[in-house]
């Protein structure tokens, strides 16, 4: 018995003078690595499977919504 309180004690102590992980800072915009959309920039053509560093995109979808209207929740 007096293993395990000692064993708990130690436990505590342990975790309290841990050193405390340093916290990350955000990243700014010249760090993000964003897609592009430049004309005049060649579009690379990719076999395989390859990451693309500069990517540029043609085009994203379509942005619009619909509203969605349901009698519900009676």
């Amino acid at each position: 018995m007096e293993y395990l309180v000692y064993m708990i004690i130690v436990i505590i102590i342990a975790v309290a003078l841990q050193p405390k992980p340093p916290g990350a800072k955000p990243a700014t915009l010249s760090e993000i690595d964003a897609p592009t959309a430049e004309q005049g920039k060649p579009i690379p053509k990719v076999f395989g499977t390859y990451v693309i560093q500069s990517p540029n995109i043609v085009w994203y979808g379509d942005l619009s919504y619909t509203k969605i209207e349901s009698e519900g929740g009676k």
